[in-house]
C-alpha cells in the first residue's frame, strides 16, 4: 500500500502540532503498531517526532509548562493560555537552536537528581531575556495571547521564568517533600522560598503557585506552604500573602461537597464510583487543612472546616437511607395471603424496572466506594448500618425466589430468573464479590430442580 503523499503528511503534522498533549499521546499509541503499513508509517514518524519534541519542550519548560492550562476564570490562579506554549517553543528553537541540541543530548540519559539541568536552565534564561525584548515573531506572538488573557501577564511570565533554576530543584524534591515532613526537609523547602522569593514582588505565592502545577492534586501544596511557615496558626496564616492556598482550598471543599449531594442516581456503576471518589477526595482535603494548620476552635476558619466535616457526613447519610426505598423498588414483593396470615413475597409477575434497578445499583456503587474513607468522615456507623439491613433483606429476598422456583410456585420463571441476577449482583456490592458468584450457582441449582407447579386450586397464595 503506498504512503501518504507528502502534501497529505504536512496536513497532519499541521494537525498534531495544534493538537493537546493527551490526543498526541493517545495518536501515538493507536499507531504503535502501524510500522508494517505504509500508508501509516508517515504518520507515525510525524507523531513520534512530535511526541519528542514536546517532551523535550515540557522537561526544558518544567517550571513552567503546568501553568498552561484550560482552568475556570480566576483572578488569583497563576495559569496562561494553553496556545501559547507551544509558540514560545518555536521561538525559543528559532533563537537558540544550539542550546536546544544540547538540551537534547542531556535529555537521552536524563536521571532526576543525578544529571545536570543547566543546559535546561540556560533554555529558560533564554527565553526570559527575549520577553524583555519581544522581538522574535512566535515569541511576540504568544505574548500577545497572554496580555490578552491576562492584563500584566507578560510581566507575571517573566517573573516565573526567573525562578525557574529554583523551581525545578525544588521540583524534584516534592515527592520527599511531600511524603513526609522532617526538619531537614522543612529547613529545604524554606531555603528554596527564600531564593525564590530574591526573585521580586509576590514572588513567594507564585513560588508556591508553581510548585503546586507540578502535583497531581495542586491542593497538597498546602503542606509545604505548612512546612515553610513552620506549622502556622489560622491566625498567622489567613493574614499572609499565603492564605490564598488554604482559601481555595476550603472553596474546593465546599463544590466538592455540592458534587456529592447532587450525584445523579441515574448515571448508573460510573456515577456512583465518581462520586465516592469524591468523598475520599473530601476526606483528604479536610484532613490536609487540619494537620497544616493549627486552627482555632471558635469562629474563623476552624468553625469553617468543622461545618464542612458535618456536612459531608450529614450529605453522605442522607445518601445512604435513600438505600431501602431503592432497593424495594428495584427487587418489589407483594402482599399475599397463606392460610389466614398476609405475608410479603417477591413479586415475579412483572419483569424488573430498570430504571429502579440502576438507581439502586448506583447507590450501592457508592456504599462500597466509601468503605475507606467512612471511619474518618463520620458515616461509618450509618453505612454499617445501612448495609447491614440491606444485606438481611437482600438475602431472605434471594431465599424466597429460590424457594418459589424450586416448589414450582413462580409466576414467570424467567422473570424469576431476571430478578436473581440482579440480586446476585447487589449481593456482591453488599458483601462481598464472592456473593455474587454465590447466588447465581444456588439459582442454576434451583431451576435446575424444579418441581410442577401446584393446580391454582392448591395454591393458597393464588386467588381462584
Amino acid at each position: 500500500m503506498a504512503g501518504l503523499p507528502d502534501a497529505k503528511i504536512d496536513i497532519v503534522r499541521t494537525l498534531v502540532a495544534n493538537a493537546p498533549d493527551k490526543v498526541v499521546s493517545g495518536l501515538r499509541n493507536a499507531l504503535a503498531a502501524a510500522d508494517g503499513d505504509t500508508a501509516l508509517a508517515g504518520v507515525r514518524r510525524v507523531v513520534e517526532a512530535e511526541v519528542a519534541d514536546r517532551t523535550l519542550r515540557n522537561k526544558a519548560l518544567e517550571p513552567i509548562a503546568p501553568l498552561f492550562v484550560h482552568v475556570a476564570a480566576d483572578a488569583q490562579r497563576l495559569t496562561f493560555p494553553p496556545r501559547a506554549l507551544p509558540l514560545l517553543w518555536r521561538g525559543l528553537r528559532d533563537l537558540a537552536p544550539a542550546d536546544v541540541a544540547s538540551a537534547a543530548l542531556i535529555l537521552a540519559d536524563y536521571e532526576p537528581g543525578v544529571s545536570s539541568t543547566e543546559a535546561f536552565d540556560r533554555l529558560t534564561e533564554v527565553l526570559a531575556e527575549e520577553i524583555e525584548t519581544g522581538q522574535q515573531r512566535d515569541i511576540a506572538a504568544a505574548l500577545e495571547i497572554i496580555e490578552a488573557a491576562r492584563s500584566g501577564g507578560t510581566e507575571v511570565l517573566h517573573s516565573c521564568l526567573t525562578m525557574a533554576p529554583v523551581v525545578r530543584r525544588a521540583t524534584q524534591k516534592l515527592p520527599e517533600w511531600i511524603s513526609r515532613t522532617t526538619q531537614e526537609r522543612a529547613a529545604a523547602a524554606r531555603l528554596a522560598y527564600r531564593d525564590a522569593c530574591r526573585s521580586g514582588e509576590d514572588a513567594g505565592p507564585r513560588f508556591f503557585e508553581m510548585l503546586g502545577a507540578q502535583m497531581t492534586e495542586p491542593w497538597t501544596i498546602l503542606r509545604i506552604v505548612s512546612a515553610v511557615m513552620d506549622h502556622p496558626t489560622e491566625s498567622y496564616l489567613s493574614g499572609s500573602e499565603l492564605a490564598v492556598f488554604a482559601i481555595r482550598l476550603m472553596d474546593a471543599v465546599d463544590a466538592n461537597l455540592k458534587t456529592v449531594a447532587g450525584f445523579d442516581l441515574n448515571g448508573g456503576a460510573v456515577a456512583g464510583q465518581t462520586a465516592a471518589a469524591t468523598v475520599e477526595v473530601l476526606t483528604l482535603q479536610i484532613t490536609e487543612l487540619e494537620n497544616a494548620i493549627d486552627l482555632a476552635r471558635e469562629g474563623g476558619w476552624g468553625s469553617r472546616i468543622q461545618k464542612q466535616k458535618q456536612s459531608l457526613a450529614s450529605v453522605v447519610e442522607r445518601r445512604l437511607r435513600e438505600l431501602a426505598k431503592l432497593q424495594q423498588a428495584a427487587l418489589p414483593s407483594q402482599k399475599v395471603r397463606v392460610a389466614r396470615a398476609v405475608v410479603s413475597e417477591p413479586n415475579l409477575t412483572t419483569a424488573p424496572d430498570q430504571d429502579h434497578v440502576q438507581r439502586c445499583r448506583t447507590l450501592l456503587t457508592f456504599a462500597e466506594g466509601i468503605r475507606a474513607s467512612a471511619n474518618y468522615g463520620g458515616f461509618a456507623s450509618t453505612r454499617a448500618k445501612v448495609m447491614e439491613a440491606a444485606g438481611e433483606t437482600l438475602d431472605q429476598y434471594v431465599e424466597d425466589v429460590l424457594s418459589l422456583v424450586r416448589d414450582g410456585e413462580a409466576f414467570d420463571r424467567e422473570i424469576a430468573a431476571l430478578y436473581l441476577q440482579i440480586a446476585a449482583e447487589f449481593a456482591g456490592l453488599i458483601h462481598e464479590p464472592r456473593a455474587r458468584e454465590i447466588v447465581r450457582r444456588r439459582a442454576a441449582t434451583a431451576f435446575g430442580a424444579v418441581k410442577a407447579p401446584r393446580p391454582a386450586w392448591e395454591d393458597p397464595a393464588r386467588p381462584l
